[in-house]
């Protein structure tokens, strides 16, 4: 398995970004999220996507010169069309647009259509709050969503509809809540299945609905579901499923998992908070430094072995592998070199970059 720095990585995806007709600028917001979600741990978000977002591109399914445009424009109420192009490009347009009108207004809500998987949904709250806002996401998988099964049943009928959140620090990392409403991501169970590795107990079903460990028990034909979050009350992960498919499908307009199955688009949902709007930003960050210490003052579970807060994996796992590279299974990276071979690119420097 090739560890592969970020910079390095960095430079093959807007290589083969640009190849397959990405505008530069465009190249570089897709790649940049990709190479952040795998330095923050996410790999089912990251290096696994380049060669899918390419095929797809070379498919005809995403635009990749496409943008944005509102369709529906209020001062606190903003719809937009992603225009089929690639989804971090519209939510990234969505994002902004949502914290300046929040900055006007004190609290915006976005919504986003028609456009490529919009990648680690974390990634846009973190984008408000790196500006000092509160940012908020529900993100469905528009009819495309087959994967979770409901409470009480076997057959995969919604999407992993995560929801994001995250607060500013000062002197600090912002809080980052990042969470799927299954127990697991689809792309985690792909992360395994190309690894060849078993799943912990507890994540998915096969096609029976019997219990299994075997990621192909889920991507093999014909699959089963991945379960929603909450083991004994998982009812409660299926509950706030439907909240997303509420929000970011029927209320943005991309659709729900019901009706025909295609992959369309992500309905993605996004409020953003300026906190200055609502209570002096002194008292906010103070009342936020009290409750951290709050946490910290709980004893230690031994099995576990210290108290983090929402966020700090990611950071961690971003500090340790910007210094020792992105680890990449070798049936990603051979997917992305024969991606990189079949548009034409040289590929045999690429580990030495």
């Amino acid at each position: 398995m090739p560890h592969i720095k970020p910079d390095a990585l960095r430079q093959i995806g807007y290589q083969l970004f640009e190849t397959a007709g990405c505008p530069p600028e465009s190249a570089r917001a897709v790649v940049d999220h990709l190479v952040e979600s795998s330095l923050y741990g996410h790999d089912s978000h990251g290096s696994l996507r380049i060669y899918e977002y390419i095929g797809q591109i070379q498919d005809g399914i995403f635009d990749p010169k496409g943008q944005p445009s509102i369709i529906s424009d209020r001062p606190c109420a903003v719809a937009i069309d992603g225009g089929g192009a690639m989804g971090q490009i519209g939510a990234t347009f969505a994002t902004q647009l949502a914290i300046d009108r929040a900055r006007e207004h004190g609290v915006a809500t976005v919504t986003l259509r028609n456009c490529g998987h919009v990648g680690r949904v974390g990634a846009y709250p973190l984008q408000s709050a790196r500006q000092g806002f509160i940012g908020l996401a529900f993100c469905n998988a528009g009819h495309l969503g087959r994967q979770i099964a409901p409470y009480g049943g076997i057959d995969g009928k919604l999407s992993t509809n995560p929801i994001a959140f995250a607060a500013p620090r000062r002197d600090n990392e912002p809080i980052l809540v990042d969470m799927t409403t299954s127990v697991c991501a689809e792309g985690k169970v792909r992360v395994a299945h190309n690894k060849g590795e078993s799943l912990p107990e507890g994540r998915i079903i096969d096609h029976n609905g019997n219990p299994s460990t075997d990621p192909e028990d889920f991507v093999g034909k014909p699959g089963g579901a991945i379960l929603p979050f909450g083991g004994p009350v998982a009812y409660k992960g299926y509950c706030l499923g439907m909240v997303v498919e509420i929000l970011g499908g029927a209320l943005g307009g991309q659709g729900t998992a019901s009706g025909e199955t295609v992959m369309q688009s992500n309905g993605l949902h996004l409020t953003v908070y300026h906190i200055d709007h609502f209570i002096d930003e002194d008292d906010f960050h103070a009342e936020l430094e009290s409750l951290i210490k709050h946490v910290y003052t709980s004893r230690v579970d031994p099995q576990v072995g210290e108290i983090l807060l929402p966020g700090d994996p990611e950071y961690r796992t971003g500090a340790q592998r910007e210094a020792e590279g992105i680890p990449v299974d070798d049936t990603t990276w051979g997917r992305i070199v024969e991606t990189g071979e079949g548009l034409g690119l040289d590929t045999s420097a690429w580990l030495q970059g």
